[in-house]
């Protein structure tokens, strides 16, 4: 556990503020907790014993949780089906992966299969130019599993420094996909999708209603949560985001002093005490 995080410089003075501090009055109206997996509820691709148990307990207090994830759909699947959460949208916000009420797994995507099709060959000629063009990047392990994205490895398996991830994002974003640089992938997909979009998507279909944010909030880690550190009312960080901190341009408002798993339990113990 890290100590008692201090605001760094640059960052505005309503950002990064320790989670203890936060009143639970401003806790008392949220209905939900939308969260990043690699790294704010995992440690090395497994899920920690506290976010666990956390989730348990948001759950049983009937406090929904949809986590969101650049990880692709087949390494996810297994999770969707054995974590309490709602759902898991994956891959950025390109496929929603929920039990049915058979308890089997049900899929749903943002495009047909005919799109599908034709953006995974335009994915697959990404891929080959990045590999062609920088020579230390590597796929990451989980590609097998993707299905609306491609993901270089830059911390997983494989160190890429600065330079190289800022290569493959170029080559990503010349060929047209949308790129972001995850904890431990650089994503790159088609289209406009993203964890925002995941969000309204994700609430509407597993809940039945309108994606009200002031109700919601959001846990994450690193520069591909900024979209919804920047829109989000309420966001907050576990503390291994201090990583990230020079890269970031959008803060979220929240620290925690726990990384990883303890973070996510130091909120959803917070979120708990103010429901009282």
């Amino acid at each position: 556990m890290s100590a008692e995080p201090v605001t760094p410089a640059g960052v505005p003075a309503d950002r990064l503020r320790p989670l203890a501090a936060l009143p639970a009055a401003a806790l008392r109206g949220i209905r939900g907790v939308l969260t990043d997996i690699d790294d704010t509820l995992t440690r090395d691709g497994a899920i920690e014993p506290a976010a666990l148990d956390a989730l348990q307990a948001l759950a049983a207090a009937g406090l929904p949780v949809i986590a969101i994830t650049g990880r692709p759909a087949g390494w996810s699947e297994p999770f969707a089906l054995q974590w309490p959460v709602r759902a898991i949208v994956a891959e950025n916000g390109g496929v929603l992966l929920r039990r049915g009420a058979d308890g089997g797994l049900q899929r749903l995507f943002t495009t047909d299969e005919a799109t599908r099709a034709a953006q995974f060959a335009r994915l697959q000629a990404c891929a080959r130019a990045v590999l062609a063009e920088v020579p230390a990047a590597t796929l990451a392990e989980d590609s097998p599993g993707r299905l609306t994205d491609i993901a270089i490895d830059h911390s997983e398996h494989r160190h890429l420094d600065a330079a190289a991830i800022a290569q493959v994002v170029a080559v990503m974003r010349r060929h047209g996909l949308t790129a972001t640089v995850s904890s431990i992938h650089v994503n790159g997909w088609i289209g406009d999708h993203s964890k925002w979009t995941a969000a309204n998507w994700a609430v509407q279909a597993v809940l039945g209603q309108a994606f009200d944010p002031a109700g919601w909030a959001f846990i994450g880690d690193s520069t591909n949560d900024q979209l919804m550190f920047e829109r989000m009312p309420l966001t907050v960080g576990v503390a291994n985001i201090a990583r990230f901190v020079p890269q970031l341009k959008a803060w979220p408002a929240w620290l925690c002093r726990g990384e990883r798993g303890a973070g996510f339990a130091e909120l959803a113990a917070a979120l708990l005490v103010a429901r009282g």
